[in-house]
């Protein structure tokens, strides 16, 4: 009984790191521009405030009022400058311009090149979350091996749960990899 819960619990600890993997993948996507302004752009600039480092939508309102345009609305107007430094050293590939209430970035059009260096970036991203994965899956199955060494379980129980723990990586490297096309289509779409 005991060992159907340690596996049961492996299981679950091993669809949770499938799923962590799978997530961070989405969020790195979101990231990554395709042409169309994006908030999240701005998610990973951090601002020194108050001697804290702070996030920029912890800090202001973010807004895409056109296709290319997102406006930084500060609460803070001292924080102005220093929003804007953030910004420019995040080498973001925009340049910030504010006019004393508002921050605007204003994102070019994207170039073939710069095209096709995201698609390589949506692919390295790919394939990192994919050897993330797979350790998982070296992981719990080293866990199971040792089971069978214990004689926890017999070698059918365990070629069954190798069989699982397959499946299931099967399936995320299958959400993964549609998630990675879907990207790469939004980037190279002009």
């Amino acid at each position: 009984m005991q060992n159907e819960e340690q596996i049961e619990e492996l299981q679950l600890d091993y669809s949770e790191q499938l799923e962590k993997a799978y997530n961070h993948l989405l969020d790195e996507y979101q990231i990554i521009r395709a042409g169309r302004a994006n908030p999240h752009i701005l998610d990973r600039v951090m601002v020194e405030y108050y001697g804290v480092m702070t996030p920029i939508n912890q800090m202001a309102n973010i807004q895409v009022p056109e296709a290319r345009m997102i406006v930084v609305s500060v609460w803070d107007s001292s924080q102005l400058k220093n929003i804007s430094k953030a910004i420019s050293m995040a080498d973001l590939g925009v340049n910030p311009t504010d006019d004393g209430k508002v921050i605007r970035l204003v994102f070019p059009p994207l170039t073939e090149d710069r095209r096709r260096e995201l698609a390589k970036q949506v692919k390295k991203l790919l394939e990192e979350t994919k050897i993330v994965m797979r350790n998982a899956r070296r992981d719990i199955l080293e866990k199971y091996k040792s089971f069978k060494k214990d004689s926890k379980i017999s070698e059918d129980e365990y070629a069954g749960l190798e069989v699982d723990v397959q499946k299931e990586l099967d399936a995320m490297c299958a959400k993964a990899d549609k998630a990675s096309v879907d990207k790469e289509k939004e980037i190279m779409e002009i």
